[in-house]
């Protein structure tokens, strides 16, 4: 499957080092206006090159709409749009012709189509997140529309863990230092967990947490298409993620159903709930509240350090990573879990309103 979603649909195309990647947004609401800027924003918070602390291949990441706009409007018909890949140094993957480095999809991707385009991964780069990006700010902009937001931020990376609830940090200091982490303070020691382990030529782990508010009572489909479960498909189809919880998520396994359970009241002829452990979610279905949800990415597989591996002929072998990579992807990754998320949440407000609208 190279496409996501029901209503809305994106479908992806494009190798880490072909000529471009791009995609087709399809099932996009008309009339939504389309802000270049925003877009151009979200594309650089996501792009390579952007800070000590991630890959320095250096990509501009513009993009190009072929469709679906018009005067700076959508019109609702499908939304095509390239982003060219002006960067590459293929030459870097070259030793990694015949074999396979370890945690990568190089081997499961010989098997199943018995081809594969060893250049930085080909297809399975996390290159292709940037589509994502794009058609993930569209989404976000459509979504203002009905007064939803989308934010997420680092909240660990190795051993350094954010361990206070979101409410208490400052969302408007997320983007003012390279983790993307509103504790100033953890920030730093981010950066530096970072750059230690950049010297030495290996990767670091780390969470980002999101939060979407806005979001009205009674988005999702029982029984398999959970809005909690579409969101669990959206963010581990990303590069690097492992796990994925909301609300109490895990923690809750270890407390009482008295301690969990939001209780309800009357708040001024509104019902609303006490407390949020659901994470927004009861049932598969958004309940009103913030939704929040945590993404465990872990450290990037390509190491700067020789590995023992096999060829494609089965020998033993060696492999060493040459080139530029993430020696945390975390920072990276935030902007491209708002963009799932964003795309998630806007084709299930098309699926409740039963237009594209």
């Amino acid at each position: 499957m190279n496409s996501f979603g029901r209503l809305l649909r994106l479908t992806t195309f494009g190798e880490s080092h072909g000529v471009a990647i791009g995609g087709v947004l399809d099932g996009f609401p008309s009339g939504i206006l389309i802000d270049n800027d925003f877009i151009r924003n979200e594309m650089s918070r996501r792009r390579p090159g952007q800070s000590a602390v991630t890959t320095s291949r250096n990509e501009a990441d513009e993009v190009q709409f072929l469709s679906g706009v018009f005067e700076g409007r959508s019109t609702g018909t499908p939304i095509a749009f390239v982003i060219y890949n002006t960067n590459n140094r293929s030459g870097d993957y070259e030793n990694m012709r015949n074999v396979y480095r370890p945690s990568h999809a190089d081997y499961v991707y010989d098997v199943k189509y018995g081809v594969r385009d060893y250049r930085g991964g080909g297809r399975s780069s996390a290159r292709e997140t940037a589509v994502r990006v794009c058609a993930g700010a569209l989404a976000k902009l459509a979504l203002k529309q009905h007064g939803i937001t989308v934010q997420a931020y680092t909240s660990q990376v190795g051993d350094i863990v954010l361990d206070k609830d979101y409410t208490l940090y400052d969302m408007a200091a997320v983007e003012s230092n390279v983790v993307r982490c509103p504790d100033a303070e953890k920030a730093a020691q981010m950066e530096q967990l970072i750059l230690s382990v950049k010297k030495t030529g290996d990767t670091v782990g780390g969470v980002v947490t999101c939060v979407v508010k806005g979001v009205p009572a009674g988005l999702g489909e029982p029984l398999y298409d959970k809005l909690s479960a579409r969101l669990a498909q959206a963010m581990l189809s990303i590069n690097a993620a492992k796990g994925f919880d909301y609300g109490n998520g895990f923690a809750a396994a270890y407390g009482r159903g008295s301690q969990q359970n939001d209780i309800f009241y009357n708040d001024n002829g509104m019902i609303a709930t006490r407390t949020n452990n659901s994470g927004g979610i009861q049932g598969g279905i958004s309940n009103g509240n913030d939704i929040y949800f945590r993404v465990a990415f872990k450290p990037v597989a390509t190491i700067l350090m020789e590995q023992p591996t096999v060829s494609s002929e089965g020998e033993d072998a060696v492999v060493k990573a040459r080139g530029r990579h993430d020696p945390c992807v975390v920072p990276r990754a935030v902007p491209v879990v708002e963009a799932m998320a964003a795309l998630t949440l806007l084709d299930f407000q098309l699926i409740s309103n039963g237009t594209n609208k």
